[in-house]
């Protein structure tokens, strides 16, 4: 299912700047933003938190926002988000100017499903590939299928399937989903016994030299 602009937002337009004035928005429950975009000036906003939160929490950053600036609906796209690295809140969103039948470019998730066959390990090198797609018809994500995979099969980012007028921007040749042989029992007993003999011999060689300084100074 693609996003829709269903994501309406209340917002008010920022009478001050900087710092001090966006500490404040903060604790009042409101996230300072900053939407550009078809050679507008940049417009200085801020969005309600909570609500700016739960469409994020819900329909992803990919979600298409109705914004209602004063009475007048402006659609947007999230293209950044500033999040504190211990609080883990939203300290700052970028916003860009959408229009309905414009195409964008975004990053959207691929999900990995199925049962590749027995005895096989599925690793995902790539969690996101870059699309072209109209911002009203973004997919929430893609997915990749490893039913029946064997051992040695790769799906590249040109092996996803794509929704119609979807168009891919990543490398064709990205590597998405690697299937190998699992390892065996056998093999990682022999990785165990690699590891334990390689943190041995360091210490046997610290011994060694502790041994040769004990005589030198001996002599």
């Amino acid at each position: 299912m693609a996003k829709s602009a269903v994501n309406q937002l209340k917002v008010s337009v920022r009478t001050e700047t900087g710092k001090g004035a966006s500490r404040r928005a903060r604790r009042e429950g409101r996230i300072p933003a900053v939407l550009y975009g078809h050679g507008a000036d940049p417009q200085h906003l801020e969005l309600p938190g909570h609500d700016f939160a739960a469409v994020l929490r819900h329909a992803g950053t990919n979600a298409v926002l109705t914004l209602d600036i004063e009475g007048k609906e402006q659609l947007a796209l999230t293209k950044a988000l500033d999040i504190h690295p211990i609080r883990r809140s939203i300290q700052h969103a970028d916003l860009l100017v959408v229009r309905r039948g414009e195409k964008v470019t975004v990053e959207v998730a691929v999900v990995v499903e199925g049962d590749a066959e027995s005895g096989t390990l599925v690793t995902q090198e790539t969690n996101h590939i870059e699309i072209e797609a109209e911002a009203l018809s973004i997919p929430e994500q893609l997915t990749v299928s490893v039913e029946g995979a064997t051992p040695g099969t790769q799906f590249t980012a040109g092996q996803v399937q794509l929704p119609r007028g979807v168009t891919l921007i990543s490398d064709p040749e990205l590597l998405v989903v690697n299937v190998v042989n699992a390892p065996t029992a056998e093999d990682l007993a022999e990785e165990g016994a690699g590891e334990t003999a390689g943190a041995e011999a360091p210490e046997a060689a610290g011994e060694q030299e502790s041994e040769a300084g004990a005589e030198s100074e001996a002599e």
